[in-house]
């Protein structure tokens, strides 16, 4: 009697592990590269964020926090609210203005005040006493002289700005005003005939 095929030899238990534990591994670092990448599309929004904030100092971004949902699987998909944009504006200094024009019996006030970043230079007096200044606002005072012809302030800009002008004389006032560049504010009262100021 011829035998039969015989049955194939049984694997050994040591060669299932050869296999399941290769396997478990790789399932296991697939769901960890699945995982660290969606944690790196967080981390990349964030550091965009930071990045268009130091563009724009002047203005502030603030993240809205997402609300929890213990039923979505997964949180990541849901859209994410919009940050809140805040814009912080510094006023420009107003520039001052002199109190109204007036002037104390015998006396005569010459006032320049604006704006002139680069500076200006002031002259101010009468035909025959003049006189420099300097500074904004800027207001000087001298004793009229009964022997004046006229009395005049004048300012020029030393680069840009916006100034204004005035000298008063016995209530009577006179102004001028320039702005931009090199130009000159000026004002004069002149002594008139009849002893007044025009």
């Amino acid at each position: 009697m011829q035998p039969g095929p015989s049955a194939p030899p049984a694997r050994p238990k040591w060669a299932r592990k050869r296999v399941a534990i290769p396997a478990a591994l790789v399932i296991l670092f697939v769901g960890m590269g699945i995982g660290s990448a969606g944690g790196d599309g967080d981390g990349g929004a964030e550091k965009a964020t930071t990045t268009d904030a130091k563009a724009q100092p002047t203005v502030t971004l603030t993240k809205t926090a997402p609300a929890k949902d213990t039923k979505a699987k997964d949180a990541k998909a849901k859209a994410k609210p919009a940050p809140t944009k805040t814009v912080t504006k510094t006023p420009k200094p107003k520039a001052e203005k002199p109190a109204e024009d007036e002037a104390p019996a015998g006396k005569v006030v010459f006032k320049v005040w604006g704006s002139a970043p680069s500076g200006v230079d002031v002259n101010y007096g009468s035909d025959s006493d003049s006189r420099q200044g300097s500074g904004l606002p800027m207001t000087k005072t001298l004793k009229l002289d009964s022997e004046a012809l006229y009395y005049h302030v004048s300012a020029q800009l030393t680069g840009g700005g916006d100034i204004n002008c005035s000298v008063t004389v016995n209530g009577q006032t006179k102004k001028g005003h320039a702005s931009g560049g090199y130009n000159i504010c000026s004002a004069q009262l002149n002594g008139g005939i009849t002893g007044g100021w025009d």
